[in-house]
């Protein structure tokens, strides 16, 4: 199943965020503890349905610790190949990006040893930088209420990006990305 929304649940909340996660799309189950994937057919009305759903039913948010839909998604088999795709998706955000305070958030699942979520955070924040550099323009990395995050979920050889503004981040607290 090719992914679009990766779930991390809470201990204890997988077969209640399964049933509920349903009627949204294609649920898959990974092989990581309390990670599922689903692919839905659009990511923002799903994301708004989800924020529907949560205040009919507020049990439901506790049984999900995060929701992160992407919209940029790829394989690799090599962390210097997902360097290179991660770089090439990014970039589709540059103009998004200029003159704002960002900083890129990495969740891996897999590739232990090989991917380290810190330094990719870092190496996709300094190309960022650089080549906002190159087009005139600045930009800055902050942790401190940013202008937007850049989300990075990697569930096993496939990975999803996706870009949140300050506003998405406060009205969708399940993404929790800070």
């Amino acid at each position: 199943m090719g992914w679009n929304v990766v779930v991390t649940v809470q201990e204890g909340g997988y077969q209640e965020a399964l049933k509920a996660l349903r009627q949204f799309g294609e649920v898959g189950r990974s092989e990581y503890f309390n990670v599922l994937t689903l692919r839905v057919p659009d990511y923002r009305h799903f994301i708004e349905e989800l924020l529907e759903e949560v205040e009919r039913d507020p049990q439901l948010a506790h049984c999900l610790a995060g929701v992160v839909p992407v919209i940029q998604t790829f394989s690799f088999q090599t962390p210097a190949q997902f360097e290179e795709k991660a770089r090439q998706a990014v970039c589709a955000w540059l103009p998004v990006l200029e003159g704002k305070s960002f900083h890129v958030r990495m969740h891996r699942r897999g590739f232990k040893g090989k991917l380290s979520s810190m330094e990719e955070e870092q190496r996709l924040d300094h190309y960022l930088l650089e080549a906002l550099e190159l087009t005139g323009s600045a930009g800055r990395i902050s942790f401190d209420d940013p202008d937007a995050i850049i989300a990075v979920e990697t569930v096993g050889a496939h990975a999803g990006l996706s870009l949140w503004s300050r506003e998405d981040l406060r009205r969708y607290p399940l993404l929790h990305l800070n």
